[in-house]
């Protein structure tokens, strides 16, 4: 297994700073999955991939192109129309220091 743990601690952290509000019994539900899961990656870095050329994707699929052409589909006032807080028509946010 990975010497990489998740701790019950941690996930209460992450969840602070998401601001995320969640109980003691979901953060120990959390910890436990993302430790199942720090293992699953553990198991499948030990898998021998010698003679397996690398894959670009899993499926062959054809390139699809298409002309990148720049649209104002909405107006400033109609993006922030729905946000939390706005100042004029920009997004207004926590500062960040």
């Amino acid at each position: 297994m990975s010497d990489i743990k998740v701790d019950f601690k941690a996930v209460q952290h992450i969840a602070k700073l998401s601001r995320l509000a969640i109980n003691e019994q979901q953060a120990q539900e959390y910890t436990n999955q993302l430790n199942q899961i720090l293992g699953l990656f553990d198991k499948i870095s030990n898998l021998s991939t010698e003679g397996i050329e690398p894959l670009v994707t899993p499926t062959e699929i054809e390139i699809f192109w298409r002309e990148d052409i720049a649209e104002n589909n909405y107006s400033s006032e109609e993006m922030v129309a729905n946000a939390p807080s706005q100042q004029g028509s920009l997004f207004k946010v926590p500062p960040v220091v």
